[in-house]
């Protein structure tokens, strides 16, 4: 006993509020393993880490979370390639949202224990001898090697911190990002998906929260897309790059208008394309919103009532539409000519860069169709919205091509 009590505290021997600051400093190093190495590193391969900050995360996530490189990967990138689909590891429109925050780890482990998933998603992770005999391995041996280094570090206290480790996982990004952020939250893109961003109520997650962000643009190393917006992990990844100790690879593209409209070619129809979640954006903005308000206004219904409801299911796809707002959405464009006008305009528009099967010069015929009907519409802001299009500049060049 009076050895316990000479050694309570540990070597490190903290005041209470060094433990709280030690907490909160392993869970961001926890988050910023997640999101910059096994996210935007390997998943994505956003960015490129240096082989020592690769090494220093691997061997910390399996330490704090038991997890490895490849099941990770694996289950993330089945995420996207079946989001919101039978097949989804950890969607709460196939699971429910209170099963997904509750047994998130759960499932994820479920699914890191598919060896047809792993073999089939895992490509180009590590598969060096530390990953085949230690971390694949001994699933469990960094946790208790966690558990030692806690209780020589920290004595008895370091049991409530192993705890606060061993739950920054399970409880913020397989619970609040898997599941909050494809339920709850705003929305910037139209993406295929019920993805949602949770900013600012989540900042301490490391970018994780702007979560509609990454699946409009999966392989960008910056999440942060909006005005107000702040990518926590993008600012350490600035900060690794500006110390030469990450590559940043690929992100978002930006759309970039030429000085006036113009007739549209090849190459700025590739622009559009590559932009396409920024060009539905700024059609919903200033042209599906716009329409309806005024739509609204002229048969005499509470506007800011309609809109209020309207914003909810004008930013998903129809396939991620409930009955109700379903409903709704045709009940609208039933009664609303122009706003039903507008929006068969914009399915066209999805439909028309959809199609893989077309030739570039029938694309762009197509394109140069849409917009001529767009302009002869008689719908005002959606004859302004053609004019966008044609304003796009092609992309610009790669150095040295």
């Amino acid at each position: 006993m009076q050895f316990i009590f000479n050694h309570y505290h540990g070597l490190a021997n903290l005041p209470w509020w060094g433990y709280l600051v030690v907490a909160l400093v392993v869970m961001q190093v926890t988050l910023l393993g997640i999101t910059l190495y096994y996210h935007r590193d390997q998943a994505h391969r956003a960015i490129d880490l240096h082989p020592a900050l690769r090494h220093f995360f691997r061997m910390w996530l399996w330490m704090n979370t038991g997890a490895n490189t490849k099941q990770w990967v694996a289950v993330h990138r089945k995420h996207h390639a079946f989001c919101e689909k039978d097949g989804d590891p950890h969607s709460p429109k196939i699971f429910g949202l209170k099963c997904v925050l509750l047994r998130g780890a759960e499932l994820y482990r479920a699914e890191a224990e598919n060896a047809e998933t792993v073999e089939k998603y895992s490509k180009g992770t590590p598969d060096d001898w530390l990953e085949r005999n230690v971390y694949s391995r001994w699933h469990n041996g960094g946790i208790a090697l966690l558990f030692i280094t806690d209780l020589i570090l920290f004595g008895v206290p370091g049991i409530i911190l192993l705890a606060i480790q061993l739950i920054t996982m399970p409880l913020l990004a397989a619970g609040v990002i898997n599941g909050l952020g494809h339920a709850k939250g705003y929305r910037n893109f139209e993406t295929e998906d019920a993805s949602t961003n949770l900013w600012p109520l989540a900042f301490f997650v490391g970018g994780e929260e702007l979560h509609n962000n990454h699946h409009a643009f999966p392989s960008s190393a910056k999440f942060s897309l909006r005005s107000g917006e702040i990518d926590l992990g993008w600012l350490h990844i600035k900060l690794l790059a500006a110390l030469g100790l990450v590559k940043i690879r690929r992100v978002a593209p930006q759309p970039t208008f030429a000085s006036a409209p113009g007739a549209l070619d090849i190459a700025a129809l590739r622009s559009i394309i590559i932009n396409r979640m920024h060009v539905l954006r700024h059609y919903t903005q200033s042209v599906t919103l716009p329409v309806l308000r005024h739509e609204v206004e002229r048969v005499g219904d509470n506007a800011g009532a309609v809109m209020l409801r309207a914003r909810r299911f004008l930013t998903r796809s129809p396939s991620m539409l409930d009955t109700r707002s379903q409903e709704r959405l045709d009940e609208l464009a039933g009664r609303l000519p122009s706003f039903k006008t507008v929006l068969e305009f914009r399915d066209e528009l999805k439909e028309l860069w959809s199609g893989a099967h077309r030739s570039n010069e029938l694309l762009l015929a197509d394109f140069k169709e849409w917009c001529g009907r767009a302009e002869t519409s008689g719908i005002q802001k959606l004859e302004e919205f053609a004019v966008y299009l044609r304003s796009f500049a092609p992309l610009p060049q790669p150095v040295g091509a």
